[in-house]
Parts: C-alpha cells; sequence; structure tokens
C-alpha cells in the first residue's frame, strides 16, 4: 500500500481498460511502447475513487469518483502510460483537481468512465482534423480510439461519419450507435465511399466527397488510400502508433492543396469536451465494451483484448 504525503490522494481503481499498447507490450515485450517495464506500474485507462487524503488536501474527500489525467498524475509525463490502471491503487503526488485528477460527473456510469483515456486520444485527433458543420469524413480502424475520433467528429458538427475496418464484429457494434461502416476486406472502398458521401473533385478528376481522413488503424495503404482517393482541399490525420518510414509526391500535395497533420495524445481540452460527449448519453458508449474480467484474469483479458474478430473493448473490474 503507498504512503500517502501531506499532499497527495490515494486513489483505488474501479474499471480499468485494456489499451492497444498494454496488448503490444504483452504480446511483443518491453520496448514496444509507453515506456513500460517490468516490475513497474502498468495500465493508464482508469476510473477510480477517492481512498485516502494527505492532511493539506482540501479539494478531495473519500468517496469521490475521480479520472486520473495520465500526463500529470504522476507529475511525469514520461509515466503517461503506466500510471498503475492495472493496480488496485494509485498514489496521486501533489494531486490538483482538473490537473491531476477530474470529478466524474453523475450521469456517467463507471464503466463508460474508464473510457476517458482513450475518448480523449480519439477526441484529439477530431480536433485536430479541423472538422466544419458541412464536411464528410472517414475513420479508418473500428478500435476504441476510432469510435471515440468518430463520436467527437458529429460532436464537432460533422454530420456524416464512416468507419472502415475488416472486423465486422467491431462495425457491426459501429453500425448500431449510427454510424455508416466498410469492411474493406469485402467491401470496394472507393464504391462504397462515393455510394455515401456522393463525388467532389480530385486532382485527376471525380472522386469521393470526403474531406477528412483519420488512420486509427495504422495500416500502411491507409495513407496511400488518401493520396489516391483524396479530393482537392482534404486533411489525413494520423493517431495511430505507426513508425513506418514514408516517401510522398510534394508536388501533388502542393497542386491538390492536401494536409497530412499528426495527433498523438491529448490536452485538458479533451478532457472536458469528452466529459460533455459522455454526460449527453447521446451515444451508447459503453456498448463497445464486450467483455469484463476480474484482477486475477488480466493475462486472460489482454489475451481477448488482442482478438478483434471477437472482442472490442475489454475491461477489468476491481
Amino acid at each position: 500500500m503507498p504512503e500517502v504525503g501531506e499532499n497527495d490522494v490515494l486513489i483505488q481503481n474501479i474499471y480499468s481498460s485494456i489499451c492497444g499498447t498494454d496488448v503490444a507490450v504483452y504480446t511483443k515485450g518491453t520496448g514496444t511502447g509507453h515506456k513500460i517495464t517490468v516490475g513497474m506500474e502498468f495500465g493508464h485507462e482508469t476510473i477510480s475513487r477517492v481512498y485516502a487524503v494527505g492532511k493539506n488536501i482540501t479539494e478531495f474527500k473519500i468517496g469521490q469518483r475521480v479520472y486520473p489525467y495520465p500526463r500529470f498524475a504522476k507529475n511525469d509525463t514520461r509515466r503517461a502510460g503506466t500510471i498503475g490502471g492495472f493496480s488496485e491503487y494509485i498514489l496521486i503526488p501533489d494531486a490538483k483537481l482538473n490537473h491531476s485528477l477530474y470529478f466524474i460527473p453523475d450521469a456517467i456510469s463507471d464503466k463508460t468512465a474508464c473510457l476517458i483515456e482513450p475518448f480523449t486520444v480519439g477526441c484529439r485527433a477530431a480536433r485536430r482534423s479541423q472538422p466544419k458543420s458541412n464536411e464528410n469524413a472517414v475513420v479508418f480502424g473500428c478500435g476504441t480510439i476510432g469510435v471515440a475520433a468518430a463520436i467527437a467528429l458529429k460532436y464537432f458538427g460533422i454530420q456524416n461519419v464512416m468507419l472502415a475496418d475488416v472486423s465486422d464484429f467491431r462495425l457491426n457494434i459501429a453500425k448500431n450507435m449510427g454510424f455508416a461502416v466498410c469492411n474493406t476486406e469485402k467491401q470496394n472502398f472507393y464504391d462504397t465511399a462515393i455510394s455515401y458521401f456522393g463525388e467532389a473533385d480530385g486532382l485527376s478528376g471525380m472522386t469521393d466527397n470526403i474531406d477528412v481522413f483519420i488512420d486509427a488503424a495504422g495500416a500502411e495503404n491507409i495513407l496511400d488510400t488518401f493520396m489516391q482517393y483524396g479530393k482537392i482541399g482534404s486533411r489525413f490525420v494520423s493517431v495511430a502508433v505507426n513508425n513506418a518510414i514514408r516517401s510522398l509526391d510534394l508536388l501533388h500535395m502542393t497542386y491538390a492543396q492536401k494536409s497530412i497533420i499528426g495527433s498523438g495524445g491529448y490536452m485538458p481540452e479533451d478532457v472536458a469536451d469528452v466529459l460533455k460527449i459522455m454526460e449527453s448519453g447521446a451515444w451508447d458508449i459503453e456498448s463497445i465494451i464486450t467483455h469484463e474480467f476480474s484482477l486475477d484474469d488480466i493475462s486472460k483479458a489482454i489475451e481477448t483484448a488482442s482478438k478483434s474478430d471477437q472482442a472490442f473493448n475489454v475491461v477489468i473490474k476491481f
């Protein structure tokens, strides 16, 4: 049990979600993401309650539900992926409201709240796309971050949003949430997008009327799809973890006035928007949680989370 200093808050985890990077580290070893190392805390997508407070703490009371903001939870941004979501307790040093800890509105369920962190990543990607209300968007990758980006795009005013993936299991859940979907292994993306979005001017003729492409999958061909089918003035946002070195036709980018935008992590404004999105109840966010395990079964939970044809989001219940 961590020792609570006079300016610290000790929180007890309620639910923690499993991130795709958690799966990568579990299956491929340390050094594959989030600076996770053997013997250190693990996990970062969590919803907790205040368990104990230091004598100088006045903003927090025992029993309050809180979201530990990973960038500042440990006062070390390098620890954003290793705050202790898979531990029973997390020590928050020098705890500050709306900095390292955020209160959770009563309207948000515990299970939904454990998705705040990945939803802030998706929200950031949607924000980085500079969305406008009369535009169209496609999100490649129907995982938690992809769905979060799609919901945030709608929240920011884009009406027509499509999710593209190769997992019918996940796409059917997204379809039930009200999104257009495309299985890129079974359907021709160009034809499906034309049918849903209509046509617009591309550099070499008519193409899909898509303003925003968000890559939440990381497959190599997604950037190629943008280069081939992106209309004049379209934007590509990369949020997936992808360290591939790519070459670009800059002359094409110049004449087509296209943009490639990076989106990594999240900022406090994304937390505020995600809390509003979840509190609104406009989307059945909890429906993407398909499996729940106890902490004793965490290995099985992570292995289940790796199977995109059988699972969507997998959570640990404490």
